[in-house]
């Protein structure tokens, strides 16, 4: 099991704790200026934080479940099913916006497979309000998998308690980055 630690996204315009032995997908494969993407060395658990378009629902509940029928939608999900919409409110004082947070699941079909993978999702959203941006995090753990690379139940709930620390320490330290 890995310790956290304060990891630099974006080139230190955003902070967060993050598990340390997570590997940056940007050091394997071309990941788009406007995501960082992280997996677990040991799992296929990954972590995507993303800059988007702010979306046009202003509800919490609406604005978390366009971002999670996105990716339902972007995934090709056979179905999706939320389980939870909730507000982490920040707390500390600086400006980073309040995460909504989404918890979910979704089948999704793998490499041309017949029955699809049943992916737990975590999803935390942070409404940059001025920027008309949403930052978007996504977990996604796979809990079973055609090809055996389910995440075992013990690993679920680290990578559940590493998604807590993250949206609880997620900070942006740099507007400029939306500009």
């Amino acid at each position: 099991m890995s310790s956290l630690g304060k990891r630099d996204l974006f080139g230190g315009a955003i902070t967060a704790e993050t598990a340390q032995d997570l590997v940056d997908v940007s050091d394997i494969r071309q990941v788009p200026d406007t995501q960082e993407v992280f997996v677990y060395p040991h799992s296929n658990a990954s972590v995507i934080v993303e800059i988007l378009q702010k979306v046009e629902p202003t509800k919490h509940d609406a604005i978390v479940r366009f971002h999670f029928d996105s990716l339902a939608h972007d995934n090709d999900s056979r179905s999706s099913t939320v389980t939870e919409v909730t507000v982490v409110p920040n707390d500390r004082g600086d400006n980073t916006p309040s995460a909504i947070i989404l918890k979910g699941e979704q089948l999704v079909p793998k490499f041309n497979k017949r029955t699809p993978d049943r992916v737990k999702i975590l999803m935390a959203v942070f409404r940059v309000e001025g920027k008309a941006i949403d930052v978007v995090v996504t977990f996604n753990i796979p809990v079973e998998a055609v090809d055996g690379g389910a995440v075992a139940a013990e690993d679920v709930a680290k990578v559940e308690s590493d998604f807590g620390a993250l949206v609880k320490s997620f900070r942006i330290v740099d507007y400029s980055l939306f500009a």
